[in-house]
Protein backbone atom coordinates (compact mmCIF):
# COMPACT_ATOMS: atom_id res chain seq x y z
CA UNK A 1 0.00 0.00 0.00
CA UNK A 2 1.28 3.41 -0.68
CA UNK A 3 0.69 6.42 1.32
CA UNK A 4 -0.98 9.98 0.09
CA UNK A 5 -2.88 13.24 1.84
CA UNK A 6 -5.16 15.10 1.03
CA UNK A 7 -3.53 19.33 -0.15
CA UNK A 8 -6.66 21.12 1.44
CA UNK A 9 -4.34 20.03 4.52
CA UNK A 10 -2.06 22.10 3.50
CA UNK A 11 -3.97 25.35 2.43
CA UNK A 12 -2.11 27.96 3.95
CA UNK A 13 0.36 27.64 1.44
CA UNK A 14 0.43 27.49 -2.18
CA UNK A 15 0.50 24.45 -4.49
CA UNK A 16 4.27 23.87 -4.63
CA UNK A 17 4.76 24.53 -0.95
CA UNK A 18 1.91 21.71 -0.27
CA UNK A 19 3.54 19.35 -2.20
CA UNK A 20 6.89 20.19 -0.34
CA UNK A 21 5.35 19.60 2.97
CA UNK A 22 3.76 16.53 2.18
CA UNK A 23 6.80 15.16 0.82
CA UNK A 24 8.80 16.62 3.71
CA UNK A 25 6.15 13.90 6.15
CA UNK A 26 7.11 10.99 4.37
CA UNK A 27 4.18 10.69 1.73
CA UNK A 28 4.29 9.90 -2.15
CA UNK A 29 1.08 10.47 -3.22
CA UNK A 30 -1.11 14.20 -3.36
CA UNK A 31 -4.78 13.72 -3.69
CA UNK A 32 -6.45 17.22 -4.69
CA UNK A 33 -9.31 19.32 -4.12
CA UNK A 34 -10.18 21.21 -7.28
CA UNK A 35 -11.40 23.89 -5.16
CA UNK A 36 -7.58 24.42 -3.81
CA UNK A 37 -6.34 25.15 -7.11
CA UNK A 38 -9.11 28.21 -8.26
CA UNK A 39 -12.45 29.51 -8.10
CA UNK A 40 -12.89 27.80 -11.62
CA UNK A 41 -10.27 25.08 -11.29
CA UNK A 42 -11.58 23.84 -14.97
CA UNK A 43 -10.93 26.79 -16.58
CA UNK A 44 -7.36 26.80 -15.22
CA UNK A 45 -4.60 27.01 -18.57
CA UNK A 46 -2.76 24.34 -19.72
CA UNK A 47 0.31 25.75 -18.60
CA UNK A 48 -0.93 26.37 -14.98
CA UNK A 49 -1.38 22.58 -14.95
CA UNK A 50 1.76 21.74 -16.26
CA UNK A 51 3.36 23.63 -13.77
CA UNK A 52 1.44 22.01 -10.96
CA UNK A 53 2.75 18.57 -12.34
CA UNK A 54 6.21 19.33 -12.65
CA UNK A 55 5.53 21.30 -8.80
CA UNK A 56 4.40 17.38 -7.58
CA UNK A 57 7.32 15.18 -9.82
CA UNK A 58 10.17 18.02 -8.60
CA UNK A 59 8.56 16.86 -4.41
CA UNK A 60 8.92 13.19 -5.82
CA UNK A 61 5.03 12.72 -5.39
CA UNK A 62 2.18 10.78 -7.57
CA UNK A 63 -0.57 13.30 -7.98
CA UNK A 64 -3.67 10.63 -6.93
CA UNK A 65 -6.32 12.49 -8.20
CA UNK A 66 -9.29 14.47 -7.28
CA UNK A 67 -11.65 14.47 -4.84
CA UNK A 68 -14.22 16.83 -3.11
CA UNK A 69 -15.59 17.12 -6.96
CA UNK A 70 -18.26 19.59 -6.39
CA UNK A 71 -17.41 21.02 -2.99
CA UNK A 72 -17.84 25.21 -3.37
CA UNK A 73 -19.96 24.92 -6.58
CA UNK A 74 -23.50 25.78 -7.56
CA UNK A 75 -25.73 24.26 -10.30
CA UNK A 76 -24.78 20.82 -9.81
CA UNK A 77 -26.44 17.98 -8.83
CA UNK A 78 -26.34 14.14 -9.45
CA UNK A 79 -29.61 12.55 -8.55
CA UNK A 80 -31.87 15.71 -9.72
CA UNK A 81 -34.95 15.33 -12.05
CA UNK A 82 -33.77 18.73 -13.57
CA UNK A 83 -32.38 17.73 -16.96
CA UNK A 84 -30.60 20.69 -17.48
CA UNK A 85 -28.71 20.48 -13.99
CA UNK A 86 -27.93 16.98 -14.26
CA UNK A 87 -26.14 17.67 -17.49
CA UNK A 88 -24.46 20.39 -15.92
CA UNK A 89 -23.08 18.32 -13.98
CA UNK A 90 -21.66 15.76 -16.50
CA UNK A 91 -20.02 18.08 -18.08
CA UNK A 92 -18.09 19.42 -14.87
CA UNK A 93 -17.18 16.05 -14.57
CA UNK A 94 -16.17 15.47 -17.84
CA UNK A 95 -13.76 18.78 -17.30
CA UNK A 96 -12.71 17.92 -13.99
CA UNK A 97 -11.82 14.54 -15.48
CA UNK A 98 -9.39 16.65 -18.39
CA UNK A 99 -7.92 18.36 -15.45
CA UNK A 100 -7.19 15.26 -13.25
CA UNK A 101 -5.57 13.54 -16.55
CA UNK A 102 -3.88 16.76 -16.91
CA UNK A 103 -2.20 16.78 -13.73
CA UNK A 104 -1.14 13.53 -14.09
CA UNK A 105 -4.13 12.10 -11.88
CA UNK A 106 -5.82 8.35 -12.56
CA UNK A 107 -8.77 8.70 -9.69
CA UNK A 108 -11.91 10.90 -8.77
CA UNK A 109 -13.52 10.60 -6.06
CA UNK A 110 -17.26 11.35 -6.14
CA UNK A 111 -18.62 11.89 -2.18
CA UNK A 112 -20.49 15.65 -2.82
CA UNK A 113 -23.33 14.42 -0.39
CA UNK A 114 -25.08 18.09 -0.47
CA UNK A 115 -24.93 17.59 -4.18
CA UNK A 116 -26.51 14.11 -4.50
CA UNK A 117 -29.20 13.81 -1.56
CA UNK A 118 -32.73 13.56 -2.51
CA UNK A 119 -35.28 16.23 -1.40
CA UNK A 120 -38.79 15.08 -0.29
CA UNK A 121 -40.94 13.91 -3.38
CA UNK A 122 -38.43 12.36 -4.95
CA UNK A 123 -39.12 8.55 -6.16
CA UNK A 124 -35.62 7.12 -4.92
CA UNK A 125 -35.51 4.07 -7.47
CA UNK A 126 -36.08 7.23 -10.36
CA UNK A 127 -33.17 8.95 -8.56
CA UNK A 128 -30.57 5.71 -8.67
CA UNK A 129 -31.77 5.41 -12.11
CA UNK A 130 -30.38 8.87 -12.67
CA UNK A 131 -27.12 8.64 -10.80
CA UNK A 132 -26.14 5.53 -12.45
CA UNK A 133 -26.80 7.39 -15.71
CA UNK A 134 -25.14 9.89 -15.18
CA UNK A 135 -22.22 8.44 -13.93
CA UNK A 136 -22.10 5.69 -16.56
CA UNK A 137 -21.33 8.59 -18.65
CA UNK A 138 -18.80 10.44 -16.98
CA UNK A 139 -17.02 6.69 -16.71
CA UNK A 140 -16.88 6.75 -20.32
CA UNK A 141 -15.22 10.05 -20.95
CA UNK A 142 -12.75 8.88 -17.93
CA UNK A 143 -12.51 5.61 -19.73
CA UNK A 144 -9.36 6.73 -22.12
CA UNK A 145 -8.00 9.26 -19.89
CA UNK A 146 -7.00 6.13 -17.57
CA UNK A 147 -9.24 7.73 -15.08
CA UNK A 148 -11.43 5.63 -12.63
CA UNK A 149 -14.37 7.64 -10.78
CA UNK A 150 -14.64 5.93 -7.06
CA UNK A 151 -17.48 6.82 -5.48
CA UNK A 152 -18.21 7.41 -2.07
CA UNK A 153 -20.57 6.26 0.63
CA UNK A 154 -21.18 8.88 3.08
CA UNK A 155 -22.92 8.71 6.83
CA UNK A 156 -26.49 9.22 7.36
CA UNK A 157 -25.66 12.75 8.85
CA UNK A 158 -24.30 13.99 5.84
CA UNK A 159 -26.51 13.04 3.31
CA UNK A 160 -29.34 10.22 2.56
CA UNK A 161 -28.14 8.61 -0.83
CA UNK A 162 -25.45 5.87 -0.85
CA UNK A 163 -25.09 5.86 2.56
CA UNK A 164 -23.80 2.20 3.36
CA UNK A 165 -21.11 0.90 1.03
CA UNK A 166 -23.58 -2.47 0.05
CA UNK A 167 -26.00 0.98 -1.66
CA UNK A 168 -22.82 1.89 -3.66
CA UNK A 169 -22.08 -1.51 -4.61
CA UNK A 170 -25.82 -1.80 -6.35
CA UNK A 171 -25.27 1.52 -7.76
CA UNK A 172 -22.02 0.51 -9.36
CA UNK A 173 -23.44 -2.58 -10.37
CA UNK A 174 -26.28 -0.93 -12.15
CA UNK A 175 -23.73 1.11 -13.87
CA UNK A 176 -21.97 -1.63 -15.23
CA UNK A 177 -18.80 -0.07 -15.87
CA UNK A 178 -14.89 -0.66 -15.50
CA UNK A 179 -14.26 2.81 -15.22
CA UNK A 180 -16.28 3.23 -11.96
CA UNK A 181 -15.90 1.66 -8.77
CA UNK A 182 -15.55 2.17 -4.89
CA UNK A 183 -13.79 4.18 -2.62
CA UNK A 184 -14.18 3.61 1.05
CA UNK A 185 -13.79 5.73 4.00
CA UNK A 186 -12.94 5.22 7.57
CA UNK A 187 -14.86 8.00 9.40
CA UNK A 188 -18.09 7.19 7.00
CA UNK A 189 -17.43 3.56 7.54
CA UNK A 190 -17.75 4.00 11.50
CA UNK A 191 -21.39 5.07 10.88
CA UNK A 192 -22.81 2.14 8.84
CA UNK A 193 -25.04 0.05 10.69
CA UNK A 194 -23.48 -2.90 13.24
CA UNK A 195 -25.96 -5.47 15.27
CA UNK A 196 -25.02 -5.53 18.41
CA UNK A 197 -28.08 -7.50 19.94
CA UNK A 198 -31.00 -6.58 21.59
CA UNK A 199 -30.70 -3.24 23.61
CA UNK A 200 -26.92 -3.07 22.97
CA UNK A 201 -25.04 -0.26 21.20
CA UNK A 202 -22.28 -1.58 19.42
CA UNK A 203 -18.75 -0.84 21.44
CA UNK A 204 -15.66 0.47 19.42
CA UNK A 205 -14.19 -2.81 19.12
CA UNK A 206 -17.57 -4.00 17.01
CA UNK A 207 -17.30 -0.88 14.95
CA UNK A 208 -13.96 -1.34 14.15
CA UNK A 209 -14.30 -5.14 13.38
CA UNK A 210 -17.47 -3.99 11.36
CA UNK A 211 -15.19 -1.58 8.75
CA UNK A 212 -12.76 -4.50 8.12
CA UNK A 213 -16.25 -6.56 7.00
CA UNK A 214 -17.16 -4.37 4.96
CA UNK A 215 -13.92 -3.98 3.25
CA UNK A 216 -13.73 -7.90 2.50
CA UNK A 217 -17.24 -8.06 1.42
CA UNK A 218 -16.45 -4.86 -1.03
CA UNK A 219 -12.97 -6.65 -2.72
CA UNK A 220 -13.85 -6.97 -5.88
CA UNK A 221 -15.49 -3.29 -5.82
CA UNK A 222 -12.40 -1.19 -4.12
CA UNK A 223 -10.62 1.43 -6.06
CA UNK A 224 -9.31 3.64 -3.40
CA UNK A 225 -9.32 4.73 0.68
CA UNK A 226 -9.19 7.38 3.06
CA UNK A 227 -7.75 6.99 6.59
CA UNK A 228 -9.32 9.15 9.19
CA UNK A 229 -11.04 9.06 11.98
CA UNK A 230 -14.94 10.56 13.13
CA UNK A 231 -13.32 12.89 15.25
CA UNK A 232 -12.56 14.67 11.82
CA UNK A 233 -8.86 14.16 12.27
CA UNK A 234 -5.89 11.80 11.26
CA UNK A 235 -5.85 8.49 11.27
CA UNK A 236 -4.46 7.68 15.10
CA UNK A 237 -5.40 10.53 16.37
CA UNK A 238 -9.26 9.51 17.72
CA UNK A 239 -11.05 6.40 18.42
CA UNK A 240 -10.59 3.78 15.81
CA UNK A 241 -8.45 1.64 16.19
CA UNK A 242 -7.17 0.46 11.99
CA UNK A 243 -5.64 -2.61 13.03
CA UNK A 244 -8.30 -4.38 12.01
CA UNK A 245 -8.85 -2.35 8.29
CA UNK A 246 -5.67 -2.30 7.80
CA UNK A 247 -5.79 -6.44 8.40
CA UNK A 248 -8.36 -6.85 5.91
CA UNK A 249 -7.02 -4.80 3.44
CA UNK A 250 -3.60 -6.92 3.32
CA UNK A 251 -6.38 -10.00 3.64
CA UNK A 252 -8.15 -9.02 0.04
CA UNK A 253 -4.31 -7.80 -1.41
CA UNK A 254 -5.28 -4.64 -1.60
CA UNK A 255 -2.67 -2.52 -3.92
CA UNK A 256 -3.83 0.94 -3.90
CA UNK A 257 -3.29 4.24 -2.28
CA UNK A 258 -4.37 4.81 1.61
CA UNK A 259 -4.70 9.07 1.29
CA UNK A 260 -5.40 10.92 4.68
CA UNK A 261 -8.08 13.08 4.78
CA UNK A 262 -8.62 15.56 7.64
CA UNK A 263 -11.37 17.75 8.21
CA UNK A 264 -9.85 19.33 11.70
CA UNK A 265 -6.81 21.52 11.11
CA UNK A 266 -5.44 21.62 14.92
CA UNK A 267 -2.46 20.75 15.85
CA UNK A 268 -1.36 22.31 12.69
CA UNK A 269 -1.03 20.91 9.28
CA UNK A 270 2.70 19.53 9.56
CA UNK A 271 1.84 18.32 12.98
CA UNK A 272 -0.77 16.14 11.72
CA UNK A 273 0.58 14.91 8.57
CA UNK A 274 3.69 13.65 10.52
CA UNK A 275 1.49 12.10 12.86
CA UNK A 276 -0.77 10.50 10.77
CA UNK A 277 1.99 9.11 8.67
CA UNK A 278 3.78 7.78 11.51
CA UNK A 279 0.75 5.83 12.26
CA UNK A 280 0.06 4.35 8.85
CA UNK A 281 3.26 3.47 9.00
CA UNK A 282 3.38 1.35 11.43
CA UNK A 283 0.14 -0.32 11.15
CA UNK A 284 -0.70 -0.43 7.38
CA UNK A 285 2.45 -0.72 5.77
Amino acid sequence: MRFAICNETFQDRDFAGQCRAAAAAGYTGLEIAPFTLSDDPVGLSAAVLRDHRAAALDAGLEVVGLHWLLARTEGYHLTTPDDGVRAATLDYARRLADLCHAQGGALMVWGSPQQRSLEDGWDYPDAFARAADLLRAAAEHCAPLGITIAVEPLGTVETNFLTTAAETIRLLECIGHPNCRLHLDVKAMSSEPVSAGPGRSPGRREIDDNIAGIIRHSAAHLAHYHANDPNLSGPGMGEVDHGPAARALRDIHYGGWVSVEVFRYDPGPDEIARRSFDYLRRVYA
